[in-house]
């Protein structure tokens, strides 16, 4: 590895233990000669995750967004050099033999994001949720095994919808703010819950059991994941971000949780100590 890409894979290490500390952590548990590529795989979805935050119009993400297209087809190589996160991504996806499909997929996914339509049914954030975080857990997978199959496929999938589901409940209160709403429309109808409610950040006992019912639905994708986690062979250590999520869904099933004010974090002791366990159990 030259001096170049050594750089960039350094930027994606620091951005990551500054933006995702969860999965920063958890690639601590990786063999050193992959963590490296699992990283740029995380700083990419970063890049993706966060476009909405520096835009004042959704047109202006889908041009950003089409630039990440270009540069995953093999286009605009000096502007992808000049760029850390590409220049790793890139170099991780030839040195790993990594398809491309699932990246554009996680863009094309992405697009909901820019705008402030709500998500419009259940099927549709399972959907969003394998495209997105799914896709991650699978390419980390394949990088640690250097392998894929239909049952890697399918762990990933269990595992992004439940770590994705909880992801999206902590942010709660940042969504509330910019009028983002990622609870399904057909589960806020069905306790007689407004979109509007939930878009401006109104805690009612009708949004707080569609939240339940979206807490029960991470639980059982983390079942279904588990009845997978003896199959995964190398590629398992990928999937150690998923044991917080229990800990995450208990906070917010405590007295006094306030799902647009509470703040659901693990000090990073605890995080580790989760991680560690986690960790041991899959030796």
């Amino acid at each position: 590895m030259n001096e170049a890409a050594r750089t960039a894979y350094a930027y994606c290490d620091a951005l990551l233990q500054r933006e995702d500390k969860d999965r920063w952590l958890a690639c601590l548990f990786l063999p050193a000669a992959m963590r490296v590529h699992v990283h740029a795989i995380y700083a990419f979805s970063l890049e993706i995750a966060r476009v909405r935050l520096l835009i004042s119009e959704p047109i202006l993400g889908e041009i950003r967004f089409q630039w990440w297209r270009e540069i995953l087809v093999g286009e605009r190589e000096g502007e992808a050099a000049a760029n850390p996160v590409a220049a790793a991504l890139l170099d991780t996806l030839v040195r790993c033999e990594l398809p491309r499909a699932p990246l554009l997929a996680l863009i094309d996914a992405r697009l909901f994001d820019l705008y402030s339509e709500p998500m419009p049914s259940l099927d549709m954030l399972e959907a969003y949720a394998k495209a997105t975080v799914g896709q991650l857990f699978q390419l980390a997978a394949a990088i640690l095994s250097q392998s894929a199959g239909s049952e890697l496929s399918e762990a990933a999938a269990h595992a992004g919808i439940a770590y994705a589901t909880t992801g999206l409940l902590r942010a709660l209160p940042w969504h509330a703010l910019t009028g983002q709403v990622y609870v399904p429309k057909d589960v806020l109808d069905r306790y007689g819950a407004l979109v509007e409610v939930a878009q401006v950040g109104i805690a009612s006992p009708a949004l707080r059991g569609a939240l339940a019912e979206l807490r029960d639905l991470a639980r059982a994708h983390l079942a279904k994941f588990a009845t997978y986690r003896a199959k995964l062979g190398k590629g398992a250590p990928a999937f150690l971000p998923l044991s917080l999520c229990e800990s995450y869904l208990r906070q917010m099933e405590k007295r006094g949780y306030e799902p647009f004010e509470t703040m659901i974090q693990l000090p990073q002791w605890r995080r580790q100590w989760v991680l560690w366990r986690a960790a041991r159990g899959m030796a």
